[in-house]
């Protein structure tokens, strides 16, 4: 029931992004021209200036305007324009009309009248600053003045000062967009003005901020003050200016005169990147301590950017790598993907920032990378904190996902931050219905990734709530400080998750040690008292047997095989130095890597990041060597248990055609599934006047299946040799004789040396390298064989690197007619 209500809830939320309704607005003034346009602007289009026929109305007869627009839920303000927008409507007395509200709860008409028209920013040909202007308003956007003579075009004379340019239209650079660009995507124009400066600003630096990308010159009465990049002639000689992180240029005028101010723009419109980035040219003239704060921020942000970069890429690599070496660990994927989303993130958050960026750079990352990789984080944090808790991916996260990435296609074309920000919130809710919903069961390292997720999202609502009630609370210094525990909270979590994780596998590992030995000390005791059990009933047959010698041979050999048995015993102390070994390299390890980690975040703290990196490759190797360690216990102790276990005690009838042919098919996908590039003949003769055998399937098979294994290690071993003309071949044949039925095991390997073919049976004696056999296969077969009254014998070429075959024989008497 809470999960239908919960999805229910989300679907009413994540709906109303989408639902939107019809508003037509008509106009209507009897001196309006026919063919004259008339706009609206507000803040459903966010107050953007772009001449977009979106927000054009359209002619319905004489004296009568219409626009229909597609609105949310809310209030609206507005405000209407003709021709452009420094003509704007007039109320009832002749002054500038204050913007039009209207509350939109369903599709609607509405009606309005325009008294008239009013000029919103007369043209002046001359620029007057002071001190206080400049200051009061923490600098001028000039760019956005009716100040402006323009030109389309280039000509090197039009910097000159005494130049006519009654000619030239009064157009704003912020009205500029892609219309005037040529066939090749070039847009240059000339813009001039006057300006003066008075007293206040004697021997005091205008500071000239050129705010977009593109090329271009400062002329100061027809003298070059400034160059941007370089315009050129064509695109191969033009080269972009990037503004990110520039320093304003710094310009003192004369007070004493007016100065001609001339300015020629060149840029290329790029038609793969949206139209609203080429709306406008942007200059700016800053204040005093705009400068200073900025040139403040300059200083700071390399280390916070180098922090956020150089640390997440460090994570983002251990993560992978952990990832690819134990690939049925889920979480570690999820933790990789998770981290590596939100560090792509971190790169698209600082390209605005970068000074090398170029406008595709930025768009690129801004609004198609940040979009796809906000929902990535979304849905792999999701996927994480369920994995964690062992919950199953329902229906209600899989419409949540699919609605993600509904909302990603959506943003591509068109991004929208009240969208992104219900997708956080969604999100974050999820996230915390997930984590209480678990809370009796959250235990261990499971503490932080919880911690690390729910500060991420925290941090990241509290900013966001301080940016929304009044921005100025907040200095550079604090936002990169913000983002720094933004990005590299989660991270920094997730490694410990990992390091704390890693010592409860190593305790685990312990464990099942502690209990391999007492299982060890449980047969020795069960083989005593079997040795002494069999000492009596020796003792008590030994006058019967006298009469029988083949009775005598059968007894001795009972009791060769019950001092076999009893000699595991013997071995508990080996076996446990065996496991102890890699044990005390794991707790080694680990307690060196907690070390590292502490000194890793004093380097951090200290802005060592060459000992950071130094620091985070030592982990990356230690942890390495925890993996090899732990595999070569595992091994060990599945190896202990496969020989001690007594299996079943009852014979069945079985198919031994049948069964080699499974255990030869497992045997090879068991290994292609961990090799994908091995590749190997498969062989089999089969003698089908073979019944049914009384054996034990299991035994027998566990057997069969252990010289096959053999045999493919041999073959593929041969392979890695890299012998000209040499083809993988494995080989299982059945022979049904009249005293017996045999069972061979055949491969074209290296074959077995002469002097260690009589060692391969016992105990722990392998040719395998360290790591990769425990040497109990054939000798746990060799007994299997023997309890069921058969022979296991090993033939090999008689030039050495030939081939070996493994022969199973048994006896008759265990065929069924």
């Amino acid at each position: 029931m809470k999960k239908v209500f919960f999805l229910l809830i989300f679907l009413f939320t994540y709906g109303s992004i989408f639902c939107q309704y019809k508003v037509k607005f008509v106009v209507a003034h009897q001196s309006i021209i026919q063919k004259d346009s008339i706009f609206i602007s507000g803040n459903m289009n966010g107050w953007i200036e772009v001449p977009d026929v979106k927000y054009l109305l359209r002619n319905e007869g004489l004296n009568k305007r219409t626009i229909i627009l597609d609105l949310e839920k809310g209030e609206y303000e507005f405000k209407f324009h003709r021709g452009s927008f420094d003509k704007g409507e007039s109320n009832s007395i002749g002054l500038p009309a204050k913007n039009r509200k209207v509350q939109i709860n369903r599709d609607t008409i509405i009606n309005l009248t325009i008294y008239d028209w009013i000029d919103l920013q007369p043209f002046r040909p001359l620029l007057f600053l002071n001190a206080s202007l400049i200051e009061e308003n923490k600098g001028v956007s000039i760019s956005d003045l009716n100040i402006w003579h323009f030109r389309k075009g280039s000509n090197p004379q039009w910097s000159s000062k005494e130049l006519d340019i009654s000619a030239w239209e009064n157009f704003k650079p912020i009205d500029i967009d892609a219309t005037i660009a040529d066939k090749t995507g070039r847009r240059e124009a000339w813009f001039r003005t006057n300006i003066k400066v008075d007293s206040t600003l004697a021997n005091k630096a205008l500071h000239f901020r050129f705010a977009f990308f593109g090329a271009g010159e400062i002329y100061i009465d027809g003298k070059l003050v400034q160059t941007y990049g370089k315009t050129g002639t064509d695109k191969k000689s033009y080269i972009e200016y990037s503004p990110s992180h520039k320093l304003p240029v710094d310009i003192t005028l004369d007070t004493s005169k007016s100065h001609v101010l001339a300015i020629h723009i060149v840029d290329y419109v790029n038609p793969f990147l949206k139209k609203k980035h080429y709306k406008s040219w942007r200059f700016q003239l800053w204040d005093e301590q705009t400068k200073t704060d900025f040139a403040k921020h300059m200083a700071e942000e390399p280390l916070f950017n180098t922090i956020w970069l150089v640390v997440g890429l460090l994570f983002c690599l251990l993560f992978w790598t952990l990832s690819l070496q134990n690939r049925d660990e889920r979480n570690l994927k999820l933790i990789a993907w998770t981290s590596t989303s939100l560090w792509i993130i971190s790169i698209c958050g600082w390209m605005p920032h970068n000074p090398n960026a170029s406008l595709f750079l930025e768009i690129v990352t801004g609004d198609y990378l940040s979009v796809i990789f906000d929902k990535v984080f979304f849905i792999s944090g999701i996927l994480l904190v369920v994995n964690l808790f062992k919950r199953k991916v329902n229906l209600f996260l899989k419409i949540v996902f699919a609605l993600l990435v509904l909302t990603g296609i959506v943003d591509l074309f068109d991004s929208n931050t009240t969208r992104l920000a219900i997708c956080f919130l969604v999100v974050f809710l999820i996230i915390c219905y997930y984590v209480f919903s678990s809370w009796k069961t959250l235990k261990g390292a499971q503490w932080f990734i919880v911690f690390g997720m729910l500060l991420t999202y925290i941090l990241m609502l509290v900013f966001v709530g301080i940016v929304i009630v009044d921005d100025s609370l907040i200095s550079n210094t604090l936002i990169g400080l913000f983002f720094t525990g933004i990005f590299l909270s989660l991270p920094i979590s997730l490694l410990f998750y990992i390091a704390l994780r890693f010592k409860e596998f190593v305790h685990e590992v312990q464990l099942n040690a502690n209990k391999v030995i007492q299982l060890s000390e449980e047969k020795e005791q069960q083989a005593i008292q079997q040795q002494k059990y069999l000492e009596e009933e020796v003792a008590r047959q030994t006058i019967e047997i006298r009469s029988s010698l083949e009775t005598l041979k059968a007894t001795q050999a009972q009791l060769i095989q019950s001092e076999k048995m009893a000699s595991l015993g013997e071995l508990t102390a080996g076996i446990a130095h065996e496991i102890q070994n890699p044990l005390n390299f794991v707790n080694n390890f680990s307690e060196v890597n907690l070390e590292l980690l502490t000194e890793m975040n004093d380097a951090i703290d200290k802005g060592d990041f060459k000992e950071v990196k130094s620091l985070g490759q030592t982990v990356h190797s230690n942890a390495e060597k925890i993996i090899q360690h732990g595999k070569r216990a595992d091994t060990i102790v599945k190896g202990m248990l496969q020989h001690s276990r007594s299996g079943s005690v009852k014979k069945e009838p079985t198919d031994i055609n049948q069964l080699c042919d499974e255990y030869l098919r497992l045997a090879y996908h068991g290994l292609r599934a961990k090799d994908k590039s091995f590749n190997a003949t498969l062989k089999t003769e089969f003698d089908e006047t073979i019944g049914l055998v009384n054996i034990l399937p299991q035994d027998i098979g566990r057997v069969v299946l252990n010289l096959i294994t053999n045999a493919f290690y041999a073959v593929a071993q041969k392979s890695k040799q890299g012998v000209a003309g040499y083809e993988p071949l494995v080989k299982v044949s059945t022979k049904n004789f009249i005293s017996q039925l045999e069972i061979a095991v055949s491969d074209n390997g290296n074959g077995i040396a002469k002097e260690i073919a009589d060692k391969i049976f016992q105990p722990f004696f392998t040719t395998k390298p360290t790591g990769e056999g425990t040497g109990l296969g054939l000798s746990l077969s060799y007994d299997i064989i023997k309890a069921h009254g058969g022979e296991l014998k090993v033939e090999t070429a008689i030039a050495e690197r030939e081939g070996t075959t493994f022969i199973i024989t048994l006896p008759v008497s265990n065929q069924i007619s």
